[in-house]
């Protein structure tokens, strides 16, 4: 699936998942013991910051969305993620990916602190900035200049709302990479959810990545059900 695709099926799912979900399932095993759901401030920042994640099993494909999105920086760095995993759709399109990203998340907040959790939302919205189109084309300066510009000032207003150690988020990364391995495994070529067995899990409804089924059905009922989501749920809170 394209980046686009990812990025809106990752903000349908978070904002799904914390409408309906009670806090103590998305906060697991941070909290125990309390009802209720997520407040519209979370709800939003969860639904930006899950886009974002939902590009992060692609740091296997250096010509994939997430490779432009800081430049040369993620360029090379995608590249060396591909040469060790195994190449695209390998070990980042895993369910081992899926639970080492929402740890690594945990840790990194606890371990870490407010620091490592500005990093993350700094790179999380570079990632949704550049899946949604809202930076330039191309690969030049223009384009990831911008994007580091707008993830920049989008951090800093998330800083004034985000607490140093969101409990939320781990699920939100978590989620937003497992929804990637949902895509692509409606593709053709599948991913291999079990790597490092071989097995390659297929669903194949779309044929060929970026046809009009994606394009012009699937990503705009994404958007929609999302805002629709974020409506019911913000104007219905207790």
């Amino acid at each position: 699936m394209l980046g686009h695709s990812h990025a809106t099926s990752g903000a349908l799912a978070w904002s799904g998942a914390a409408a309906a979900l009670p806090v103590a399932i998305l906060t697991y095993p941070t909290i125990q013991g309390v009802s209720g759901h997520l407040g519209p401030v979370d709800l939003l920042l969860g639904t930006f910051l899950t886009a974002g994640a939902a590009l992060l099993p692609d740091a296997d494909h250096p010509e994939g969305t997430i490779a432009h999105v800081l430049g040369p920086v993620s360029y090379y760095l995608c590249k060396l993620i591909s040469w060790i995993s195994g190449g695209h759709r390998h070990a980042t399109h895993s369910f081992a990916f899926v639970a080492a990203v929402s740890y690594g998340t945990w840790a990194g907040e606890h371990w870490i602190g407010r620091w490592f959790t500005l990093g993350l939302v700094f790179f999380l919205l570079a990632l949704a900035v550049r899946a949604l189109h809202l930076c330039p084309p191309g690969d030049g300066i223009e384009a990831w200049g911008t994007i580091v510009v707008l993830a920049v000032a989008g951090t800093f207003a998330m800083d004034h709302w985000i607490s140093d150690k969101p409990v939320w988020l781990p699920f939100s990364v978590g989620l937003g990479a497992l929804v990637h391995l949902v895509g692509d495994c409606l593709t053709d070529r599948g991913c291999r959810l079990f790597w490092p067995f071989k097995l390659r899990t297929r669903v194949p409804i779309i044929d060929r990545t970026g046809n009009k089924l994606e394009t012009w059905v699937l990503s705009p009922l994404f958007v929609l059900g999302t805002l629709a989501v974020l409506w019911y749920s913000i104007t219905h809170q207790p």
